[in-house]
């Protein structure tokens, strides 16, 4: 079974808060990873398959 990709991978406020650092899309952003359990788990995944 192919792997399921996480809900932030394919995110469009994530994609444009990256292409337009200092917006409001990206002050929310940077402020709702800091609680949010999916980004978190997403993260955790990255770390695990590595470089």
């Amino acid at each position: 079974m192919p792997e399921k990709k996480a809900m932030c991978e394919l995110c469009p406020l994530r994609r444009y808060s990256e292409r337009h650092p200092g917006s409001l899309v990206d002050r929310i952003w940077r402020w709702h990873t800091g609680w949010c359990p999916g980004w978190k788990a997403y993260q955790s995944s990255l770390q695990q398959k590595g470089p």
